[in-house]
């Protein structure tokens, strides 16, 4: 069985964006990470209320992405922050966020998420992807080996698709994060 979770870019989307939100919810992702960072605090809060209420109706966890305080404000079921922001939260504020996601790109910071009290990371990237054009993939060993060194759930991200997300639960992966793969669903 393969866990995934879909990150939204509504750059992506095919039509319109709300569409395709109850398009990937029908498919039943373990979440949705709404992460649509180009938005204005208002405009993320606005699109957010909509998302939530979609997610909701489908009973599909609805996790928000880099804004913790509208996170608690809202009552996402989960944030997923960078590890810098989870670091510069003290351990209070850490601890009264829903189900806390930190992403990591090395050994080293999925060791300090998991110290920093996350309930699950996100590592990448995994396979070459636009979204990081010229970049090169950290690849499956380095995914094999973070998984190793925590305790708690991984999900791979990064040019993964249904064709090649099987090598990243081999590589010990509890799931994977899915973006164009949910953004060009029809």
């Amino acid at each position: 069985m393969c866990r995934k979770i879909c990150v939204t870019n509504r750059h992506l989307a095919q039509g319109d964006f709300l569409c395709q939100i109850e398009k990937v919810v029908a498919t039943k992702p373990a979440a949705l990470i709404l992460r649509e960072k180009d938005l204005s605090e208002e405009a993320y809060e606005r699109l957010a209320i909509k998302v939530m209420a979609i997610c909701r109706a489908e009973n599909v966890p609805c996790y928000f992405n880099g804004r913790p305080e509208l996170a608690v404000k809202l009552g996402a079921q989960g944030i997923q922050l960078p590890l810098q922001i989870a670091q510069a939260l003290d351990c209070r504020a850490r601890s009264e966020l829903p189900c806390l996601g930190i992403s990591v790109h090395s050994q080293a910071e999925a060791v300090c998420a998991q110290n920093l009290g996350a309930s699950y990371i996100i590592y990448g990237h995994v396979f070459a992807t636009d979204c990081k054009k010229g970049v090169p993939p950290r690849g499956l060993e380095a995914l094999r080996i973070v998984c190793r060194s925590v305790g708690i759930p991984v999900f791979a991200i990064g040019g993964i698709c249904k064709k090649n997300a099987w090598q990243c639960i081999d590589a010990g992966a509890y799931g994977v994060c899915m973006m164009s793969e949910y953004m060009e669903l029809k």
